[in-house]
């Protein structure tokens, strides 16, 4: 083991033993000057024991050096010892004391330029280091008015987006409430439509169904006797005037049945425009009502118009039974009779 961990060794059993910082200090001197031969000095002290400020070892140094003088003073005027032994220890002592002293000065200066450097590196630090917490500070401080610009930014976004979302919502739902009136609306049309195209036909097999009957009765009429020719140029004059008029019934028919599907055409335009320009869809669906109230009085039209038709048509059947001759009774004598009862006279 090296001198210097035999010290540090000794003095830390030393510490361990006196805790007095003053005390601890004069017993690290003695170890230093009497057992290893080490002249002590207050920045040593300090380097060895940690302890206090710089003044402490500096102190009680100073106190060190004072007891071993007196003692040395007392053992040097010792009556035993000659007088010129006593001068050359007084003299010794005191150059040793002047060194040593000396010594401390000088340390105590370096230390005290040391601990001023210290502290005047300490004071910038400490400056800059506020300084640099005045920055900090600030940079939070314009930190946290920026966050609160961004959470206020950040709230407006979310309450425009929530409005933007509910106006979506809302325009979402009235299309699928137009889209849904256009379907009833398209769904009624057909239905109409089908009814319209049912009494069409229903009109027709009736026009039918009386020429068929009209044709029997010329059928009739052409087999009867002579003498009913008259009766029956009446009923073929009569015939040719229905049929003139099933034939205008026929071509308004037509003529209605082909305004019908002209409109239904247009109205079908209309709704696939509707799907194009929703934005417009109140106009659109407001013509739609418009469209399908004229469809409406079209239909309520068509459908008078046929109740016209068969209104004539059952008024031409009467006609047509009222204009055909009754066929002969038994009693009353036939034409070819009364000719022959004429010859014989």
């Amino acid at each position: 083991m090296s001198t210097e961990s035999e010290i540090l060794s000794e003095i830390e059993v030393l510490k361990a033993k006196f805790a007095d910082t003053r005390l601890l200090y004069r017993e690290v001197c003695a170890l230093l000057f009497f057992r290893y031969g080490i002249t002590p000095t207050a920045n040593k002290l300090y380097q060895y024991v940690r302890r206090g400020s710089m003044s402490v070892p500096t102190e009680e140094l100073g106190k060190f050096w004072d007891e071993l003088r007196h003692k040395a003073r007392v053992d040097i005027e010792h009556p035993d010892l000659p007088d010129e032994v006593k001068a050359i220890a007084a003299e010794a002592i005191a150059g040793l004391w002047q060194q040593a002293s000396q010594a401390a000065r000088g340390e105590l200066a370096a230390a005290r330029l040391d601990l001023e450097a210290s502290a005047e590196q300490s004071r910038a630090a400490r400056l800059a280091a506020e300084q640099a917490v005045g920055q900090w500070e600030a940079a939070a401080q314009e930190l946290r008015a920026k966050v609160a610009r961004a959470e206020a930014d950040t709230q407006d976004a979310l309450s425009q987006l929530e409005a933007e979302r509910r106006a979506h919502a809302g325009a979402k739902a009235r299309v699928d409430e137009l889209l849904s009136q256009l379907e009833q609306a398209r769904s009624q049309q057909q239905r109409q439509q089908e009814a319209f195209s049912a009494d069409l036909a229903k009109a027709r097999a009736d026009v039918e169904a009386a020429q068929e009957r009209a044709a029997a009765s010329e059928r009739r009429a052409l087999l009867e006797i002579d003498t009913e020719r008259q009766a029956r140029a009446r009923a073929d004059k009569a015939t040719e005037v229905l049929r003139d008029r099933l034939a205008q019934a026929e071509g308004r028919e037509r003529q209605q049945a082909l305004d019908h599907a002209e409109a239904s055409t247009r109205l079908q335009m209309e709704l696939n425009a509707s799907k194009s320009a929703l934005a417009r869809a109140q106009e659109v669906r407001e013509g739609l009502e418009r469209q399908a109230g004229r469809l409406a009085e079209q239909l309520s039209e068509a459908q008078q118009a046929a109740a016209r038709n068969q209104a004539e048509a059952k008024t031409l059947k009467v006609l047509l039974e009222r204009l055909t001759p009754p066929t002969a009774t038994a009693h009353e004598p036939s034409p070819r009779a009364s000719r022959r009862k004429t010859a014989g006279t």
